[in-house]
């Protein structure tokens, strides 16, 4: 089984860029009402959907205040608790970060490393891939990030 998971938010000035769990060096970060780790919310959604369970704004709304400035690395583990107790587990990620900058090249495997802990995959298992939109529309304007994620999920045999 596959799920599809996407999340965007807004870029702003003095705000903290996390990605995968890590505080990245940046001057612009996300604006968001959780800690706006905008990499764990499109997995997140990707495992959701996978197992037919919504999305992340179902389990985790905006409009509950126990979520404000919640820790994504939270709701990632109660996804992943939610994936067992369905009976299934990760096979994989496949993770598209687009944003313009800072440029994540250089940090790319740091980010997969983190991912994967979270996962409890090893790296192999984890893809991340970092693009730009070309300096096109909101992402290309350092306004907005992206993140394109798909995962496999398999049931458990005893």
């Amino acid at each position: 089984m596959v799920g599809f998971g996407y999340d965007l938010h807004r870029l702003v000035e003095g705000e903290s860029l996390i990605l995968g769990g890590l505080n990245i060096e940046s001057s612009i970060g996300t604006l968001a009402h959780s800690d706006g780790d905008v990499l764990l919310h499109a997995i997140i959604d990707a495992i959701l959907g996978s197992i037919g369970e919504g999305d992340i704004g179902e389990h985790f709304p905006d409009t509950d205040i126990k979520n404000k400035n919640i820790d994504s690395k939270i709701m990632l583990s109660y996804t992943l608790n939610l994936l067992k107790a369905k009976g299934f587990e990760l096979v994989n990620v496949d993770n598209t970060i687009v944003l313009e900058k800072p440029k994540l090249s250089p940090i790319k495997e740091e980010i997969r490393s983190s991912v994967a802990q979270l996962l409890g995959l090893p790296n192999k298992r984890v893809n991340i891939k970092a693009t730009t939109n070309e300096k096109q529309d909101s992402i290309g304007k350092s306004e907005s990030i992206v993140v394109y994620s798909i995962c496999q999920v398999k049931e458990i045999t005893n």
